[in-house]
């Protein structure tokens, strides 16, 4: 398993959401096919598949807790079939 497929069971297992590495998390959505544009601090993530927008912030070097929670659920919900991102 990848570094890039153990930050996703990370995410979903929902076991540390305060620890995820931001700039991690926006590598991943990046692979899982989202387009990325930034506008000052706030990194806006959209896929064509999925009608829902991440707007993502970060704190410091890590992402925000509640940002975590919806990516789990945008993951859970639109890309649970998806296979290895590595």
């Amino acid at each position: 398993m990848g570094k890039y497929s153990k930050l996703r069971e990370q995410i979903l297992s929902g076991a540390s959401d305060s620890n995820i590495s931001f700039p991690e998390l926006c590598a991943l959505l990046k692979r899982l096919g989202f387009e990325e544009r930034t506008r000052g601090s706030h990194h806006i993530f959209t896929c064509q598949e999925i009608p829902e927008i991440l707007n993502l912030q970060p704190k410091g070097t890590k992402a925000k807790r509640y940002q975590i929670k919806q990516v789990r659920r945008v993951l859970v919900n639109y890309l649970s079939g998806e296979k290895d991102v590595d």
